[in-house]
């Protein structure tokens, strides 16, 4: 037992730091850390230019400023030399090599052989050429009784009769200057170099926190919960801007949903008691007297529910098509006045058997762009359904243009319908006829609707004081 208490929480132990390493190599695969390492590439070199520049101009500045002094030098020993020869040049460097030592200058004349005349120097330095030019070397020197090594640059002139000049600089100062400027940089640079990389540290995960949130919410939305959302920030940033778009996604989506759960629903309950009764009608057929008349009237029944149940399935079919768009391939400019011509005289006939008076108003040049199938369709719903419940009088088609929008209305004299229930009927398989007496199956009005957002369209229902006004209306059509 005692091993068993030990080693429960070594297991745990063990757990953080692969978990930990798991999510580093998740880390490194991502898209963000991609984009943060090819910036931190990008302000590494760049860094590193800065400092290059830096380096180099400040050196070359003490590197000009020291050979600007020896030419001012060596000009002016060449005066003293054209005025008074060899043995006045001789006499000057000694007496310049005797002065302070804080300036630093380094005098050596020689004879043809290297032997030192004058000068601050012990001799010719080894390993330096004897040609004119400029000459860089160390030299020995003693500072506080110790003998040090010293950088310096110089500049030879060769005197006529093999005499050489070495007119020369300690640059020791400026050799620790361009030194502690390089440490100077090379700290600056790791500094920034690691400001840099926290940054894009920062940044890969500042860019991976809104992805990880629509991941997780699209994980838990898969696993059934349709109503979880992407959490806003409130920055109104692209990534909020697409968080906002996937939420009115995924309320689309619940909104889809839902709908299909209640058509199936309904879609059950509406088409059970049709079913039933032609299940009941076959089965009296089959099982009453052998009277061929009976057996025919109750055939011929079965096949009125048969085309019942066909037209709901053929009109829950078309409002599937016009919500999906589906149709957007048979998009064309469509003549509502036509539309509204065709359908009427199509129905003029039922109509004037009904006692209606059906009369058609237009205006020229109202179209839209859509599917003429469709608005027919629509059209011919609204028709229908007027005919059903208006029982006669006026029955008004009216097509018009209000503020650059196409109008399409039908209007009745019936008895209309109430205001409370004005939403409702557009749902699918709502009727308001409680005993259902009159034809139909309640999808008409769903499909009025579902042609009219299907074209960008939007249709409400008003009081014709008395009857039903039905107005759909229709965004003009771009060019």
């Amino acid at each position: 037992m005692a091993d068993d208490k030990l080693t429960l929480p070594m297991v745990q132990s063990w757990r953080w730091p692969r978990r930990f390493i798991q999510q580093q190599r998740r880390l490194l695969r991502t898209h963000a850390f991609r984009l943060a390492a090819l910036y931190f590439l990008v302000f590494a070199l760049s860094m590193l230019g800065v400092l290059l520049f830096v380096y180099w101009s400040s050196a070359g500045f003490v590197e000009r400023q020291t050979e600007a002094t020896l030419d001012a030098e060596i000009t002016g020993l060449a005066e003293q030399y054209a005025q008074r020869g060899l043995s006045g040049l001789v006499q000057i460097v000694a007496a310049r090599s005797a002065g302070d030592p804080g300036d630093r200058m380094l005098y050596l004349i020689t004879d043809p052989d290297g032997r030192p005349l004058a000068g601050n120097i012990a001799g010719w330095p080894l390993g330096v050429p004897a040609h004119s030019g400029w000459l860089s070397f160390n030299f020995v020197s003693k500072s506080n009784g110790r003998t040090v090594t010293r950088p310096a640059r110089a500049s030879l002139i060769i005197i006529p009769g093999g005499y050489r000049l070495l007119v020369g600089r300690d640059i020791s100062d400026a050799a620790a200057f361009r030194d502690r400027v390089k440490m100077t940089l090379m700290w600056a640079g790791l500094v920034a170099l690691g400001v840099g990389l926290l940054g894009g540290a920062t940044m890969s995960r500042n860019l991976l926190r809104p992805v990880e949130l629509v991941n997780r919410t699209s994980e838990r939305v898969m696993a059934g919960n349709l109503s979880d959302r992407v959490p806003l920030d409130g920055t109104s940033d692209e990534f909020d801007l697409l968080a906002t778009n996937l939420n009115r996604m995924l309320d689309q989506i619940e909104r889809l949903m839902a709908a299909m759960r209640e058509v199936t629903d309904d879609v059950a309950h509406d088409l059970k008691t049709p079913l039933s009764r032609l299940r009941a009608r076959l089965e009296l057929a089959l099982i009453g007297p052998s009277d061929e008349r009976a057996q025919r009237e109750a055939i011929r029944a079965a096949i009125d529910e048969a085309d019942r149940l066909l037209a709901t399935f053929n009109a829950l079919l078309r409002i599937a098509e016009a919500e999906a768009g589906s149709a957007s391939e048979r998009s064309e400019l469509v003549d509502l006045a036509e539309v509204a011509r065709a359908a009427a005289e199509f129905y003029e006939p039922v109509a004037e058997e009904r006692g209606f008076r059906l009369s058609v108003a237009t205006e020229p040049g109202v179209e839209i762009r859509g599917d003429r199938h469709l608005l027919s369709q629509a059209l011919a719903n609204l028709l229908d359904n007027a005919l059903k419940y208006a029982e006669g009088g006026e029955l008004e088609v009216q097509v018009s243009r209000a503020a650059e929008r196409a109008v399409l209305e039908v209007a009745d004299r019936g008895p209309g319908i109430p205001e409370p229930d004005r939403e409702a009927v557009f749902d699918r398989f709502v009727r308001l006829e409680r005993s259902r007496s009159t034809p139909g199956n309640g999808l008409g009005l769903s499909l009025v609707r579902a042609v009219a957002r299907r074209h960008q369209g939007t249709v409400s229902l008003a009081d014709n004081q008395p009857g039903l006004r039905v107005r759909l209306e229709f965004p003009a059509p771009t060019p």
